[in-house]
């Protein structure tokens, strides 16, 4: 078993009980299963919640959190098992039971620079990251309410996305590493996605 994080939890529930996850499957609130930024679907990790030394394991099928502080957004039945439904939030560790294998072909990253509910705000922030690094775009999570992404760059290893994001950070102070999972897809503003999360 790998640590591979300490941070802040969250869990989502409805609105998106029911709706498509990032990787395809309906997403069920009573499932043990999480949203990660850059693990690859299918990954079993094990959340610990440092202020009772509670666990449970999940299996990674979403993307997020989209809030700069939080590292992993947990399903209701998965907050409820660690005892953070009430608080909300909780300080966790995260441990990797189980990676999912990935080929090379597929292992890229971004760098969220911003999420809006206005999507010319996004539109005009994507303009001016593409302009100023060479790549971006927009992703749409659907839900409500609608929240567009804006995803700069298209790195091989995370170390190289991370860097990326510090220089973004102080640019427009805020920036996330997360993965791309479709690698192929064109960076086209507008291009829809299926993540799920705050």
């Amino acid at each position: 078993m790998r640590s591979i994080e300490t941070g802040l939890a969250s869990w989502y529930g409805h609105p998106y009980h029911g709706r498509a996850a990032a990787n395809g499957e309906i997403y069920d609130m009573e499932k043990l299963t999480a949203a990660h930024r850059t693990l690859p679907f299918g990954t079993m990790v094990r959340v610990t919640n440092l202020s009772n030394g509670k666990t449970v394991d999940v299996r990674i099928i979403d993307r997020g959190p989209f809030v700069a502080d939080r590292i992993i957004d947990l399903s209701h039945a998965a907050a409820e098992a660690i005892e953070m439904i009430g608080p909300g939030v909780a300080q966790v560790r995260v441990d990797i039971l189980s990676l999912q294998a990935i080929t090379p072909a597929e292992n890229w990253y971004a760098v969220q620079a911003g999420a809006f509910q206005e999507k010319d705000r996004a539109v005009r922030l994507r303009s001016s990251m593409e302009r100023d690094h060479g790549t971006a775009r927009l992703v749409q999570r659907k839900g409500y309410p609608t929240l567009w992404r804006v995803l700069v760059g298209k790195e091989r290893t995370e170390d190289a996305a991370n860097a990326l994001a510090e220089q973004i950070r102080r640019e427009v102070g805020t920036g996330f590493v997360v993965r791309l999972d479709e690698p192929g897809a064109s960076p086209v503003a507008g291009s829809p996605s299926s993540g799920s999360q705050q």
